[in-house]
């Protein structure tokens, strides 16, 4: 009865607004997109006259309300009227929960008198208030314009989030004060501290000052990325830490724009800062140093002592006392067992516990910390890696390595909180661009953000009751500035937003970029560096024959047209206009640029593509690839050589399994070179095969040897090439030997390692 009572009441004042001759008027710009809206061409304007009243209760939203008008007029509007007269135009801030039935649920109705926020809620009278922001725009000195309009809107997820390291980079309470208020502009609930870690401790626990003095710093950090050799460091001694004031004043910050903050301290693992101060809580008693490059440490709290968990009850409690979160999150990701499994302590913990191995010993801490954690009122969050062994009671697992652990979780009837790798991890590069600051690595573009779909990749429809909602990820390791943060935040962040508030009906990346595009003034009102490049060329390549590309070009702007050269030249206005796929039947270099009323726009486009007698040969593989560098065998002769970034697409990845695969040529050929592009980065697990062999046939049936190396001297790409005395075949077998398990001293000892190989190269002689 109520939902009909609303709905009426919504077209009843949308034929008001028609009745009285209001004329409808384009779509604004909001992010994320409402329930339902409704525009007009009357138009509120706020003044220095203008009333703000609210609802007892909602003075807190009043006052935020003010100073946001406050901001936007650069304080020519710092005061508003409290007490004028009825007539005044008004805004007018109204908790109703007979009219609006959902929590976080608000209704906008803007008149050329007067704007109503009605809401079921304090937290939607906020939202409605964001709209706001994003709606109104500077007219005069004095003055900000709205457009007529009646909005109904409510979350599609409850839980909506941001996450944010500190650890690898400490941000400034400036920093994390302004990008909570970007959270809120979004309509996101909940800022995720990632406030512990390997390379620095961030907030101040009184019982352990060590903490403070020796976890919160690193002697120096590195430069560049990891994979590079040798490593380089800045020799500069870099730290921080929040003080329990400063924490203070970020929660309160936060809950007045209705953010609930949830402080991560990581266990077992990702502990060294923390041992470093303190080494008696680990395994070996150390000494340790707090990291000063990325990956993950052996080194991770005992499991065996109490002191141990003394020592994170302590740390808990004090946390607790600074945050209201009813969540907790405890880490409990990518931690390594190495030192368990030779700890006396932690062994005989197992045997006591009859624990049948150190995943079960995971669980057991786990287990152990939530106990404590839900003695205090509270629960846990922590990674998927926490199923590992047994789920503790009430914990929520937030599912970042794929769909998987949701699954598993949701099967269990825990909740779930979707935060994968592939789609919502920002500090992945968000463009395959050269020109592209360093990154972690991985390839998340903006439409890859927009389209994912928390509640179809939960699959089971039996499970979606367990999705609580979605949240995007910003690990700092090479954000070490605030503009190269917002850089990788920003649109990323805002289609991630849309995804976890809009109705899934009203998907539509064309639409969200319109929108996106108008947002960016204000973007830059707000001193955001949000990267513009989510329109630049991109390509596909096709092959229809073999020694032939067909090479398509892309953009999203609707607005522009692409001008193109083979040849290697920088193209200009009057090169050639793309009309349709471009056929190469050489080795060439396309660029490409963007034109708009005939002037170059974004970056320029540059690929090469090279064609030999592989290129679009039929192709056939012993074994699929079994890593997230998957794909289809035709990858390896298609032309493209893959980035020493390794996140294009063009690396096919093995682990525990050699490559094997056999090239077809369609004919026989004199064969005078043959090769592959290897990598090998070992502090990325990946290493480069034992050996590259070729063999020849011309039957498919019985090879015979062409060429082989073991020699593999690069660290990065090892384009392998190997002269031949002309031989005649029409089948190539190449064969890609994996290393196997990464031996002892190396990076990711134990494991696995990783076998990349990419473009498969075969020189005919010419006739």
């Amino acid at each position: 009865m109520k939902r009909v009572l609303l709905i009426s009441l919504l077209i009843g004042v949308c034929n008001t607004a028609m009745s009285q001759g209001i004329k409808a008027a384009a779509k604004a710009a909001l992010i994320p997109l409402p329930v339902t809206a409704v525009y007009n061409t009357d138009s509120f304007f706020i003044t220095p006259h203008t009333r703000l009243v609210a609802d007892p209760g909602n003075e807190g939203a009043l006052a935020l309300l003010r100073n946001y008008i406050s901001e936007a007029t650069s304080g020519a509007l710092a005061q508003t009227e409290a007490g004028a007269a009825q007539t005044t135009p008004a805004i007018v801030l109204h908790t109703d929960t007979l009219l609006v039935q959902q929590p976080e649920e608000y209704l906008l109705h803007i008149t050329g008198k007067q704007v109503l926020i009605t809401a079921y809620d304090a937290a939607g009278i906020v939202h409605g208030i964001e709209s706001l922001r994003q709606l109104w725009h500077l007219k005069g000195a004095a003055q900000l314009a709205l457009p007529g309009a009646v909005i109904r809107d409510y979350p599609r997820f409850g839980y909506r989030g941001m996450h944010l390291d500190v650890s690898r980079h400490f941000f400034p309470v400036s920093f994390i004060k302004a990008f909570i208020d970007q959270l809120a502009l979004y309509k996101i609930n909940n800022f995720h501290w990632h406030l512990t870690d390997d390379q620095g401790w961030r907030i101040e626990i009184k019982k352990y000052p060590a903490l403070q003095s020796v976890a919160a710093w690193r002697d120096q950090t590195m430069i560049g990325h990891k994979k590079e050799l040798p490593h380089r460091f800045d020799g500069k001694k870099y730290g921080g830490y929040y003080t329990r004031e400063e924490i203070k004043a970020v929660v309160a910050y936060a809950t007045e724009r209705h953010i609930n903050v949830i402080p991560e301290i990581e266990m077992p693992g990702h502990a060294l800062a923390a041992l470093t101060a303190y080494p008696s809580l680990g395994c070996t008693k150390g000494p340790y140093k707090t990291a000063q490059f990325w990956g993950i440490f052996d080194d991770v709290f005992c499991a065996g002592n109490d002191s141990t968990f003394i020592f994170l009850q302590d740390v808990l409690e004090e946390v607790m006392e600074l945050f209201p979160s009813a969540y907790i999150h405890i880490g409990g990701d990518e931690c390594p067992k190495v030192r368990w499994a030779h700890c006396p302590a932690c062994q005989q913990r197992m045997r006591q516990e009859h624990l049948a191995d150190e995943h079960e010993l995971q669980s057991y801490f786990i287990r152990r910390i939530s106990n404590y954690v839900q003695s205090k009122g509270r629960k846990i969050i922590g990674w998927d890696e926490i199923l590992e062994g047994g789920l503790a009671p009430g914990a929520t697992v937030m599912s970042w390595r794929g769909v998987e652990g949701a699954v598993t979780a949701a099967k269990q009837q825990h909740h779930v909180i979707m935060t994968p790798e592939d789609e919502l991890y920002f500090d992945h590069y968000q463009s395959l661009y050269a020109e592209e600051q360093t990154a972690a690595g991985g390839y998340t573009p903006l439409e890859e953000v927009y389209n994912y779909d928390p509640l179809r990749a939960a699959g089971d429809t039996a499970l979606l009751p367990y999705i609580a909602g979605m949240q995007g990820q910003v690990w700092s390791e090479y954000l070490n500035t605030i503009p190269k943060a917002q850089y990788m935040i920003f649109p990323r962040m805002m289609a991630m937003a849309e995804r976890a508030w809009s109705p899934q009906t009203v998907k539509d990346f064309n639409d969200f970029s319109r929108r996106l595009k108008a947002q960016y003034p204000l973007l830059q009102q707000l001193h955001i560096a949000a990267a513009d490049n989510f329109e630049e060329i991109n390509f596909t390549a096709d092959s229809l024959a073999p020694g032939q590309l067909y090479i398509s070009l892309h953009t999203t702007d609707p607005a522009a047209v692409i001008r193109y050269t083979t040849d290697g030249s920088t193209p200009g206005q009057r090169s050639k206009l793309y009309r349709q796929p471009i056929q190469l039947t050489k080795s060439s270099t396309v660029k490409a640029m963007l034109y708009q009323q005939g002037q170059p726009t974004h970056r320029l486009f540059h690929q090469s593509f090279g064609i030999n007698k592989a290129t679009g040969a039929g192709i056939t593989l012993k074994q699929p690839p079994n890593t997230k560098f998957s794909g289809d065998a035709s990858l390896l002769v298609n032309g493209i050589s893959g980035s020493d970034r390794y996140n294009d697409a063009q690396w096919l990845g093995f682990s525990g399994r050699d490559l094997e695969a056999v090239i077809d040529l369609g004919t026989e050929q004199t064969i005078r070179e043959v090769g592959a592009n290897c990598l090998n980065y070992h502090w990325q697990r990946m290493w480069a095969p034992v050996s590259l062999e070729f063999e020849g046939s011309a039957d498919g049936i019985h090879y015979a040897p062409l060429a082989a190396t073991t020699s593999f001297p690069v660290n990065g790409i090892n384009k392998i090439r190997l002269p031949l005395k002309p031989v005649k075949a029409r089948f190539v077998k190449v064969l890609a030997r994996n290393k196997g398990v990464i031996p002892p001293g190396e990076y990711g000892a134990g494991g696995n390692s990783q076998l990349l190989v990419g473009e498969v190269v075969i020189i005919a002689v010419s006739h």
